[in-house]
């Protein structure tokens, strides 16, 4: 058997007095000679090479060379010392590159046990033969983990021990490895929440980057941490660190990398606008967009949103909600200094570059979204908790969903992109928020008047402060219940009215749909009875102006069925005004006889449209007779009784064979499908009864044989 023999430790490296009696015993391995091994000379390199001054070039040697003696060393008390050196060397720390020197060290150790895990699995799989070379250094994963962790020495700082213990737990447990013992994995497991918490308790004293170190540490290795185990985080102090990571210098820099994007936007042949790839602000970007914590953003906010959801002062929420408040707020003012912002999303590529849409913009949304996603997460922990904790739901809760709210109102020209339907965590936070603050009439003015539009009474020129006037009108909407009529006439009206004007540009027909929608939320209050009154002639002129040019037929169709409601029983309205109903009916009817018959060409600029079922071409004349029949169900029993013979005559109008088939199956889909009540159903049993076999569904002339027959 060869012999073992000892090497002396280097004069130059500063050995911890509790390893000073290992001076001259570092166990490295041995042969019959006295020529050092390369483990040993690789070694005494790196120890020597950690004491000396930073440099990039040089740092990447010594952490491979260290990832390697780590696997290579036989003797575990060399191993705690090479970590104790790492974690105090001035090559490294002295001017670390921010988290990423972090993340170097997590992966180094990651790696490490990695293979030191997979040299235990083969060697136990191989037969012992003493004439093979051993791989790796022979250190059992167990032993070899417990001297990594007690290289985590005083000398350190506790941030940094979190590296190497996660480090470790990554390499031996990720990815179902099950490298370590149970016990030994359960006592590391406690280890990670018992450094992060002592890390916390002097926050002042971390600095950035050991803050930022924490996050990351706990990011990566969260998912292997047991219930009970992390249920001993102290979440309260960890909450805001995550938050400050997420927003600050290494997360999305508060917006600011928008301003700096402004500087490189220029103007181009024409009228179009260039930012290059080779610009220093999109250069910038590509190396934020690969920081180890946005990189893994959608994990970090699902954990500060768990921390959200386990910490002992809910009280905090506010906190929480107004950080993120402000930072939503710096994104949307220095989105509002870039010029990008001045291109509406359908102008993008008449005013781009053909390298800006390919390259560097897409870039920029995806940064941008990835932000909107992180933030929209941790409001759903916000407004989950606050339905849950006493505390919160009481005299706190308006506070918490108008912020909320507001916050969603400085992301919307992000998240409008994507669609309002597009992304449950936003819908569930919108409509909580309004449903919480609703209940709060005072409070729900007050947030109104937070984010009026500032250019209320006409149309915006600015594509950006359109999309903040396209939020307040799909947002006050729901708010005319809780407000008075004057508060619906200065409140949601006034900002409506320029959006229903049908000489408007056609291509923001979006924020038309949400005008018109917003009108018809306050004509549909049973309060707002004299208001409705004085404003539906204009808005019914306007409607039937703005079908098709500014309207899609689906939008047209609602407004018309709404407009029936308004004006039928039950609702004041029809009491002051019992002719209103059978007024629009006539202008429906007469305008259907002589619209169109050409299909209207399709309609891509409504995003909120996407859910809707997909129907076959249809003519301006096909859509306002399927107006008329979806009017039916809400129609006086005498209306009813007059309207149902001549809406089937009207089907003859209709000369296309493909559109008269489509709305003939609107017409029985409305007679039996159970949108009438018990007693309009009994008012079209006769039509039901003449015609009970398919073929005469199918004939239109029959319909109005059978209405002629049951008259008589």
């Amino acid at each position: 058997m060869p012999r073992l023999f000892y090497v002396r430790a280097p004069k130059a490296v500063n050995i911890p007095p509790h390893f000073q009696h290992y001076d001259a015993t570092w166990k490295i391995g041995g042969r019959d000679n006295h020529e050092i091994m390369p483990a040993d000379r690789l070694l005494t390199t790196v120890l020597r090479a950690f004491q000396g001054v930073p440099d990039p070039q040089q740092t990447n040697r010594i952490l491979s060379s260290t990832t390697s003696l780590l696997t290579t060393l036989t003797n575990p008390l060399n191993v705690t010392l090479l970590t104790s050196q790492l974690l105090t060397a001035p090559a490294i720390w002295d001017r670390p590159d921010g988290l990423e020197t972090s993340l170097r060290i997590i992966s180094l150790f990651n790696t490490a046990a990695i293979t030191v895990q997979k040299n235990q699995v083969q060697g136990h799989e191989k037969p012992y033969d003493a004439y093979q070379p051993r791989q790796g250094g022979g250190i059992k994963c167990d032993d070899w983990a417990k001297a990594v962790i007690k290289g985590a020495d005083d000398r350190s700082s506790r941030w940094q021990h979190l590296l190497v213990i996660g480090g470790v737990l990554l390499g031996m447990e990720g990815q179902n490895r099950q490298g370590l013992s149970r016990g030994l994995r359960t006592t590391i497991e406690r280890a990670i929440v018992t450094a992060a918490n002592l890390a916390l308790e002097n926050p002042a004293n971390l600095g950035s980057l050991g803050a930022e170190s924490i996050v990351l540490a706990l990011n990566h290795t969260f998912p292997l941490l047991s219930d009970g185990i992390r249920s001993g985080l102290n979440y309260d102090a960890l909450v805001m660190v995550m938050l400050h990571a997420m927003t600050l210098n290494e997360g999305y820099q508060d917006g600011y990398f928008l301003r700096a994007i402004d500087y490189d936007v220029i103007q181009a042949s024409g009228n179009k606008f260039d930012w290059s790839a080779k610009s220093p602000s999109f250069l910038q970007l590509q190396k934020m967009s690969s920081k180890p914590l946005i990189s893994s953003m959608g994990p970090l906010s699902r954990l500060i949103a768990h921390a959200i959801e386990n910490m002992s002062n809910s009280l905090r929420v506010a906190e929480i909600s107004e950080h993120l408040l402000a930072f939503a707020d710096r994104i949307l003012v220095s989105w509002r200094h870039n010029k990008l912002s001045e291109i509406d999303s359908s102008e993008e590529e008449t005013f781009l570059t053909p390298e800006t849409l390919r390259v560097t913009f897409p870039l920029l949304w995806q940064v941008l979204k990835g932000a909107m996603f992180a933030t929209v997460i941790i409001l759903r922990a916000i407004i989950g908790r606050t339905l849950v904790d006493p505390r919160l739901a009481g005299r706190l809760a308006p506070a918490t969903a108008s912020r909320s709210l507001s916050i969603l109102q400085k992301i919307h020209f992000i998240s409008c992109r994507l669609g309002s339907n597009a992304f449950s965590a936003y819908t569930f936070v919108n409509l909580t928020s309004i449903d919480i603050l609703s209940r709060y009439p005072a409070e729900s003015r007050d947030f109104l008047k937070t984010i009026y539009p500032t250019e209320a009474g006409q149309i915006p020129s600015s594509p950006l402060q359109r999309n903040l006037d396209l939020f307040y009108l799909n947002t006050s909407e729901h708010f005319t219940l809780a407000l008075s009529p004057s508060d619906n006439e200065s409140l949601i009206v006034t900002p409506a009215l320029p959006y229903l004007d049908p000489a408007a540009n056609a291509q923001l027909r979006e924020i038309f749909e949400a005008g018109h929608s917003a009108m018809l939320a306050v004509l549909a209050v049973p309060q707002n009875a004299d208001l409705a009154a004085r404003i539906l002639p204009f808005y019914t002129e306007s409607l039937f102006k703005s079908f098709p040019t500014n309207l899609s037929p689906r939008q047209f169709r609602f407004a018309f069925k709404a407009l029936i409601q308004i004006t039928t029983p039950p609702s004041p309205l029809s009491a002051s005004h019992p002719m209103l109903s059978e007024t629009l009916l006539e202008l429906l009817r007469h305008r259907s006889l002589n619209a169109p018959t050409s299909p209207l060409p399709p309609s891509g600029l409504v995003k909120s449209g996407s859910d809707a079922p997909e129907l076959p071409p249809l003519s301006e004349q096909a859509v306002l007779l399927l107006t008329l029949l979806d009017a039916l169900p809400n129609l006086p029993l005498h209306l009813l009784e007059e309207w149902l013979p001549l809406t089937a005559d009207l089907l003859n109008a209709v000369q296309d064979g493909k559109m008269r088939e489509h709305c003939k199956e609107r017409f029985w889909e409305v007679l039996e499908s159970g949108e009438m009540d018990v007693e309009r159903s009994a008012v079209c049993c006769l039509l039901l009864l003449f015609v009970r076999d398919a073929s005469a569904r199918n004939t239109v002339l029959g319909i109005k044989a059978q209405f002629d027959f049951a008259g008589s």
